[in-house]
């Protein structure tokens, strides 16, 4: 007999698929390396968005979608190279994943009054305030009468029991102690390999020298007790990317800026690209510009409808904003030329009024014409997460490298290959989170189909 039925490493997304076990009656231990999780990992620093192709809400509010729609739209921004079994099995569960942390976790679930670039419609599911530490905590209430969990506790080794009896599983303590654990199954929900500057240079050179704005403990844990397992690992130079980190808050100046008419410029006052493309595409745009540094430049109808997001109102509450009455004193304000700026600005306009069909960096959208008061927030480029990982199927099953499920061994997240094909460019909004979260619930739902009753 194994002391638990599943051992789920990462108190982040990986605590939705304890929690399915759980209420289907497994028993179930959490394990985490950091002791500051609930405000520190990937999850709880998220902006909480969720895609749930064909949820409820989405009909609720008029939505037409389905699971295809999404896939489509992953297929277009990935340009077809998205794991399908991945990419297939999240688009199919992302609605029931989110009417269930609405049902059975509990959790105030609504349809994102936003949108982001690459979703052909609102498909992005939150919480209030937009941000992960709500949707960790909403997560962590439901768990805590329900799994066991050890926290710090790293797990630092897997060995396969015989007769295909599970795992022993060694987890360590900071102060130098370890224990031993076995479970028929266990979930590695340890986020990816984003604080490991080695791993980064090696595999995401274009991004390396961006700041990190990510758990400090994904060092690549899932990766390395995987490979020691024969695992394959998929896409490792996958990743989400962020334009929009305020150099001063260093928390998000959120993209909603852009998508509400919002322009980015570089140190000099000058655009640099179409910004609806993607933040995470951006990010490497802006680390390539002078100083890698720029600015979000928008106005004050784009500040009053963006006081829902926590980053936003921490970025605020910082001093960050550059706020002028004219585009020539915000110009001085930011140190750049206001000619060059009111060329941007004007070029941006004539498109957001019909006057243009395109403006100079081939944006064919802008939501409205800036109008003064302008304000303007510096920005970075910021990595935030790894999108590659070890190799799963459908179940979230870790797979070796002749495509073979490794027995009661399960990924999600960072962990996992997720469904952002390669680079930057291929990630969608909310499918950072829809990894952690559904894979963890496919897992479940797997192990509990295989657990005897």
């Amino acid at each position: 007999m194994a002391d638990v039925d599943l051992l789920v490493a990462g108190a982040g997304g990986g605590l939705a698929g304890a929690l399915r076990a759980a209420e289907q009656g497994l028993t179930v231990v959490v394990a985490d390396a950091n002791p500051a999780f609930r405000r520190g990992n990937n999850t709880a620093m998220s902006t909480a968005m969720i895609p749930g192709p064909g949820s409820r809400f989405q009909r609720a509010a008029g939505v037409e979608d389905s699971p295809e729609r999404f896939l489509a739209d992953v297929d277009a921004k990935t340009h077809g190279t998205a794991d399908p079994a991945v990419a297939g099995t999240l688009a199919r569960v992302g609605a029931e994943l989110v009417e269930w942390l609405a049902d059975s976790v509990g959790l105030p679930i609504s349809l994102a009054d936003v949108d982001y670039p690459g979703h052909s419609v609102r498909r992005c599911h939150t919480v209030p305030g937009h941000h992960g530490s709500s949707l960790l905590g909403g997560l962590l209430e439901a768990a805590e009468s329900r799994v066991d969990l050890l926290v710090p506790a790293r797990l630092t080794a897997l060995e396969p029991r015989p007769d295909d009896a599970g795992w022993r599983a060694t987890l360590a303590r900071p102060d130098g102690s370890a224990e031993e654990l076995t479970a028929r199954a266990v979930l590695l929900a340890t986020s990816g390999y984003g604080a490991d500057p080695g791993l980064v240079g090696k595999h995401l050179p274009e991004i390396a020298d961006a700041a990190y704005h990510g758990s400090e403990y994904a060092t690549g844990d899932a990766l390395r007790l995987g490979g020691a397992l024969g695992a394959a690992s998929s896409t490792l130079d996958a990743y989400q990317g962020h334009a929009g980190l305020s150099a001063a808050a260093r928390t998000l100046v959120t993209w909603t800026t852009v998508m509400g008419g919002a322009v980015v410029v570089d140190a000099d006052g000058r655009r640099f690209g179409d910004e609806t493309v993607g933040y995470s595409e951006y990010a490497a745009m802006l680390a390539a510009r002078p100083g890698a540094r720029g600015w979000v430049v928008f106005d004050a109808t784009i500040d009053a409808a963006t006081q829902g997001f926590v980053d936003y109102r921490d970025v605020a509450e910082a001093g960050a904003l550059r706020w002028a009455d004219t585009v020539d004193g915000l110009a001085e304000r930011i140190g750049v030329d206001a000619a060059v700026l009111g060329a941007e600005l004007a070029d941006a306009a004539a498109v957001a009024r019909g006057e243009a069909a395109v403006d100079r960096v081939g944006r064919r959208f802008v939501a409205r014409a800036l109008e003064p008061p302008y304000v303007a927030v510096e920005i970075v480029p910021a990595l935030f997460h790894t999108q590659g990982g070890l190799a799963v199927d459908e179940d979230a099953r870790v797979l070796d490298a002749a495509g073979r499920p490794l027995a009661g061994l399960y990924a999600s997240g960072g962990a996992a290959v997720g469904m952002s094909g390669h680079g930057a460019a291929g990630y969608l909004a909310g499918n950072g989170l829809l990894p952690a979260l559904g894979l963890a619930y496919r897992a479940a739902d797997h192990l509990v189909r295989k657990v005897p009753a």
